[in-house]
């Protein structure tokens, strides 16, 4: 058996050359970023925005991405929609390579495997279309016939609680309305992957909450890998896994095994290089800095200020 590409190479020896290679990082995750790095240049300055950065989300999981202004979480969603390149690394959603895609495949992949909601209300929805044809559009645009189309819409405007709304524009719409309708569009061609930046931004406790549950019916109902960037600690609190970035790197990770409500556990990245970054109030409580001591024990590491003794 050869394969498609017509080389003459059977599928047992692509199979022998995988195996020696070995495992691959993140292999049989829905997303993979592998000592990811983005550095943008203008005006004869260089700034880092993602430092070796390594991500594995799990297919169907739902994560929050936090971290402070500046340190990375919108860069590496717009290097997984496909709006943006990396530097270095390595980034893959569902298997695809997204540093080896052409032009015409980047848009295919934006159109079809990646959804994507926006921060600003304003800027998801076409503000002289209705809600429905809103939610349509996407599917126009990937060549879905009219019946179809009309069916899905109303199937994922019910499924998020807006039904009703088909009929109106944006304008006539709350935030926490235009949002969920945002998330409908996102989901419409059933990408595999939703991204969503700062959803709740502009919106208030009451219109935040309903646009997260909005957020995590798509999750559960239709088994979207979702990735939520978010200062709301509301938010980012009800998610089953929070990573942390810090300077361009993940730093820590809290899970809750079972679900919300579930018991609260926070960890400290170890990334493929072996670095660890330790969280910030931890060193100054301690006054660490430049360099640390280590013990080697026998089921643990010990972690020392330097200058002091051993305990």
């Amino acid at each position: 058996m050869t394969n498609p590409n017509g080389n003459g190479t059977n599928l047992a020896e692509l199979e022998r050359r995988a195996a020696e290679r070995g495992p691959v990082y993140g292999e049989g995750a829905h997303v993979v970023c592998d000592n990811l790095v983005r550095i943008y240049k203008g005006d004869g300055v260089e700034v880092v925005a993602l430092q070796g950065l390594d991500l594995l989300v799990e297919q169907g999981e739902m994560i929050a991405l936090v971290g402070a202004s500046g340190s990375g979480k919108s860069t590496l969603l717009n290097i997984l929609s496909g709006l943006d390149l990396p530097t270095a690394g390595v980034a893959r959603v569902g298997g695809m390579d997204l540093l080896e895609m052409k032009a015409r495949e980047r848009l295919r992949f934006r159109r079809k495997e990646v959804g994507f909601v926006w921060q600003q209300t304003a800027r998801n929805l076409l503000p002289y279309l209705t809600t429905a044809q809103n939610v349509a559009l996407p599917m126009r645009l990937a060549g879905r016939k009219r019946r179809e189309r009309a069916e899905r819409a109303g199937e994922l405007l019910e499924l998020l609680g807006v039904a009703d709304l088909g009929p109106r524009r944006p304008a006539e719409l709350s935030g926490g309305e235009r949002q969920r309708v945002a998330i409908a569009v996102a989901v419409a061609n059933s990408p595999s992957v939703l991204l969503a930046d700062e959803p709740t931004g502009e919106l208030d406790t009451t219109g935040s909450l309903e646009v997260f549950e909005a957020l995590r019916e798509v999750n559960r109902e239709l088994g979207t890998t979702t990735v939520v960037v978010t200062h709301d600690d509301e938010v980012a609190e009800r998610v089953d896994r929070t990573v942390r970035i810090r300077d361009g790197r993940t730093s820590t990770e809290i899970r809750r095994p079972s679900g919300e409500g579930g018991a609260r556990e926070e960890y400290s990245v170890l990334d493929r290089a072996g670095r660890v970054q330790l969280p910030r109030e931890f060193t100054e409580s301690l006054g660490m800095k430049d360099r640390v001591r280590l013990t080697l024990e026998t089921d643990h590491l010990g972690v020392w200020p330097d200058g002091t003794e051993r305990r």
